[in-house]
């Protein structure tokens, strides 16, 4: 693919991913063939920000994790009340890493 198309996907989509792993993503995407540029850039990646937000007022049903596909632990953190609360407040800070690493996973199906 060419390189000016890369640039505008990293651009529009960098905030989904961690920044070490933007470097990795632009190497796939140009060694890529055209083939499965339809299919990456139709791909829906989930917001950290949006997760974030969910997390504090949700978090302790355990819907953030139903949010990013972490069924098991949507469902551990619905039956415990958010593992009592601590569970909860541990999620605050790991939600935006846990929604970004799901995003990594996706975009890895179309280009590894």
């Amino acid at each position: 693919m060419e390189a000016q198309k890369v640039d505008m996907f990293i651009m529009a989509n960098g905030k989904f991913f961690e920044s070490y792993q933007i470097n990795q993503i632009r190497e796939k995407l140009i060694a890529a063939d055209d083939s499965k540029w339809a299919m990456i850039s139709t791909l829906q990646f989930k917001d950290p920000t949006t997760s974030l937000i969910v997390s504090i007022f949700a978090g302790h049903l355990g819907i953030d994790r139903f949010i990013i596909g972490d069924t098991g632990l949507g469902v551990g953190k619905l039956l415990t009340c958010g593992g009592l609360g601590i569970w909860t407040i541990v999620d605050w800070f790991l939600i935006q890493g846990a929604t970004r690493e799901k995003n990594m996973e996706k975009i890895q199906q179309f280009l590894f």
